[in-house]
């Protein structure tokens, strides 16, 4: 016989409030209460509970409307909410909300940049992080070391690292001159550092990495890098799609909210307004060697 109710993470993380594993978390830290009493891991809820977070009431069948972001993170901020350390975060340059919180889809590491997706629903956040969606996640890489068709091969096939098996379901060759090398490849999980380590088992050292690719999402090439964009209807139900979930209502940006992100557009990585006129051809620095787009390749011209 089925349990009656719904798991008390799962109703939390509808109502926006953090991912369930984060929501999971709360509960064990004692920070939510089920009818006057502590919550404990494993209990459930019905539409006539009374819930509460930190002294705050929650409703069992409140749902706030989704918003998603998309956010080109670059190196050296980190993902989590708080530093111990101070440094730079990914939370910092978000829009604030009056309700509700942005969850993040995943994490990137100090060092790596790219595509990173927020969105103000736990659920959705969950279920694309799962590894039983098997969503793409692709990644431009520069490596320093020797690579041949054996050790794609091995990456291709499957290498045993301290976790288990991992491997790359793709992997594409992006050109490079001497020792560096570009490739752009994929993986179907999140696991820690696990482009990284897929390498470094091959006596490989990465030395740029940046994700381009989230499932079906890309990073608009006007998204400069500590830049953010909102996602429109479609592409939100798109994300609901990936994740085989039921699509939920989705919160249009106000008049003022899309004024805030293009004015955060048309500037330049450094904070700093776009030129007004054009440089003198020759001016300015060189790419630094990155791969030229494929033109056989979306994900290539998509970087």
């Amino acid at each position: 016989m089925a349990e009656a109710g719904e798991k008390l993470q799962k109703v939390l993380a509808r109502a926006g409030l953090g991912s369930r594993r984060e929501m999971e978390r709360w509960i064990e830290a004692g920070r939510v209460q089920i009818d006057g009493r502590q919550a404990t891991l494993g209990d459930r809820v019905d539409g006539e509970a009374s819930i509460s977070v930190d002294g705050r009431a929650i409703s069992p069948g409140e749902v706030n409307k989704t918003r998603v972001l998309l956010y080109h993170k670059p190196r050296g901020e980190v993902s989590s909410r708080k530093d111990p350390e101070g440094r730079k975060t990914v939370f910092d340059k978000l829009p604030r909300l009056k309700n509700g919180r942005w969850i993040s889809v995943g994490r990137l590491d100090f060092n790596t940049s790219g595509l990173l997706l927020f969105t103000t629903d736990g659920e959705l956040a969950n279920a694309l992080m799962h590894p039983s969606s098997n969503i793409e996640r692709e990644y431009m890489v520069r490596v320093k070391g020797e690579v041949d068709e054996d050790t794609l091969k091995r990456l291709h096939e499957g290498v045993m690292l301290e976790d288990g098996m991992a491997r790359f379901t793709d992997i594409v060759d992006g050109g490079g001159e001497g020792k560096n090398h570009w490739y752009y490849v994929v993986i179907m999980e999140g696991r820690t550092r696990e482009v990284r380590r897929l390498w470094e088992s091959q006596d490989c050292v990465v030395s740029r990495l940046k994700r381009t690719r989230y499932g079906n999402v890309f990073i608009p090439s006007r998204v400069k890098q500590g830049m953010y964009v909102e996602l429109d209807r479609k592409e939100v139900k798109g994300l609901y799609e990936l994740a085989k979930l039921p699509p939920k209502p989705i919160e249009d940006a106000t008049p003022t909210q899309k004024k805030r992100e293009q004015r955060q557009l048309e500037k330049r990585g450094d904070g700093k307004p776009k030129r007004k006129t054009p440089r003198k051809p020759g001016a300015g620095k060189s790419s630094g060697g990155k791969p030229k787009p494929s033109k056989s390749r979306k994900t290539a011209s998509k970087a």
